[in-house]
């Protein structure tokens, strides 16, 4: 373990929503960006915690990057592989690279979700389930 390392905490109520340009009623907060993943070592290209006005969208786009969004609160719309489908909080999207996707708020308050973004690299080593070491408490 790194010596110079140390857990950061960000407190969610002091973090702003800042609305997300192009889009309708989409509000983000950045919970880790390109510059923190590259601290902690890891490859993400950011973590957004978004929440979605009532009648606001993600507009329909794509990304160089793979994306996971997980429905936190509400209930959305997912345009997912042509067709538009009712989904709501529990739910998690899994987004390649590349595939067109949009999501709509369908409640009558905000929804909110955890979006991450990953690189993709077709020469990407394989994965693995990450492990655990206990440490005593003393």
């Amino acid at each position: 373990m790194s010596e110079n390392k140390q857990t950061k905490v960000l407190v969610g109520e002091r973090m702003e929503w800042s609305l997300m340009p192009d889009h309708r009623e989409l509000y983000h907060r950045e919970i880790l960006s390109a510059e923190q993943a590259d601290y902690l070592q890891v490859k993400a290209s950011s973590i957004l915690w978004e929440k979605i006005d009532k009648d606001g969208q993600v507009l329909p786009h794509y990304h160089d990057v793979a994306e996971i969004i997980h429905i936190t609160v509400g209930k959305v719309k997912l345009l997912c592989n042509g067709e538009w489908k009712s989904y709501k909080a529990g739910d998690t999207f899994q987004v390649p690279a590349g595939v067109v996707h949009s999501v709509a708020n369908d409640d009558t308050k905000p929804s909110e979700q955890i979006s991450v973004f990953l690189p993709v690299d077709e020469n990407h080593p394989a994965n693995s389930f990450f492990n655990t070491v206990l440490v005593d408490q003393e």
